[in-house]
């Protein structure tokens, strides 16, 4: 898959390595002249970073993002786009840069409180305006965050996160580069890799109707399997690709829903700064073990798509070949975490299209065996 790609689905997306080389053409047809990029301090001093921003001439860089994009530093970044009088917002690295740069691109034209557009308080009905020229470049292959409709943004003070979902939020155009994944140290592919399962396997099992979604995401499940270990051992480019398509499959496929795995990493990751990718590893397995008595058709499915006799065992095979975390205790969550962790995975969206009705105390169940696995 090292060719160059030119699709739509959800929208304009150029796939392939070597298309960031595409940027400077783009923006020109664009008219924009003065865009903001988006990312952190770390990849803004790749070597790859000089040539978009060559590219774009006179652009700005805000690359204040934490490992978990926050609140403040939103508002923070569109501070920085009103005052150098920007006009579009360029998302550049993983899941956390792009869903910043999302955010920003909202505020610009939506005023108030970020996380009044949030799912919890119908906040899709308020994105009433068009935002800004958005862009996205990914440097990693996991959230698929590029071609999402939606970000997720943690308020640093009281540990809440805020959902944002609106079509006006999918990136005008994306530019998805292999090669801008190959530093990506093997702890991070492995990690970030493991999201793109999580999504597309999630997806598939979602309560929705969306046959389109389910056959997208099984090839997703099926592109992981084959290419992740390959991109944690060797990192070459077919396997890089591989996983890059993988990831913006899962996001697509997204689109049917998320259920339980998904609700209890995101409360670990929000206590914890548990990386995404990790509490996704360790909890995927129990989620799955936890859907069974609703899905056993579509777990045989899953099976199938990857040649094997048992889908969730295949999954703990995996993680134990990336070498990731297979225990909360590995994480440091004790029994007495469990309370509260629950009852914030009970209060999020994203366990709403899962398969089968979650409580909390089916919530509290999944982080003890999580616990003693």
């Amino acid at each position: 898959m090292s060719d160059h790609y030119v699709f739509e689905f959800p929208t304009l997306i150029n796939f392939g390595q070597g298309v960031s080389n595409l940027l400077g053409n783009y923006l020109d047809q664009q008219a924009i002249r003065r865009p903001l990029f988006v990312t952190d301090a770390n990849l803004s001093k790749q070597p790859f970073f000089p040539n978009l921003i060559e590219q774009s001439g006179g652009s700005i860089i805000y690359d204040h993002i934490p490992s978990i994009p926050t609140k403040q530093s939103v508002v923070n970044g569109k501070e920085v786009y009103n005052k150098h009088g920007c006009d579009a917002v360029i998302g550049v690295g993983g899941g956390t840069a792009i869903d910043a740069a999302r955010a920003i691109a909202l505020s610009i034209h939506h005023p108030g409180d970020l996380f009044d557009y949030s799912i919890e308080k119908r906040g899709a009905e308020k994105i009433s305006k068009k935002i800004p020229p958005f862009i996205t470049i990914p440097t990693a292959c996991g959230t698929g965050s590029e071609v999402s409709r939606g970000c997720v943004i943690t308020d640093k003070a009281t540990s809440e996160k805020a959902a944002i979902y609106s079509p006006r939020l999918i990136a005008q155009a994306v530019f998805a580069d292999p090669e801008l994944s190959l530093e990506l140290p093997p702890s991070i592919t492995a990690s970030t890799g493991i999201i793109a399962l999580s999504n597309n396997i999630e997806a598939f099992l979602a309560k929705n109707f969306h046959p389109m979604c389910d056959g997208v995401a099984l090839e997703g499940v099926r592109l992981v399997f084959e290419h992740l270990p390959k991109a944690v051992k060797k990192g070459d480019m077919e396997s890089r690709a591989g996983m890059m398509m993988a990831a913006l499959m899962g996001s697509v496929a997204q689109q049917k829903g998320q259920g339980v795995i998904h609700a209890a990493a995101h409360s670990l990751s929000s206590v914890f700064n548990t990386p995404y990718g990790i509490a996704n590893a360790i909890m995927l397995p129990h989620g799955l073990e936890f859907n069974i008595p609703q899905s056993p058709r579509k777990l045989q499915q899953l099976s199938d798509t990857i040649w094997s006799h048992d889908f969730i065992r295949s999954t703990k095979e995996l993680a134990e070949t990336l070498e990731l975390p297979r225990s909360l205790k590995e994480i440091g969550v004790s029994e007495g975490d469990v309370a509260h962790l629950s009852a914030l995975a009970y209060q999020t969206p994203y366990h709403s299209y899962n398969p089968r009705p979650v409580q909390e105390k089916d919530f509290a169940d999944l982080y003890l065996k999580a616990l003693k696995s």
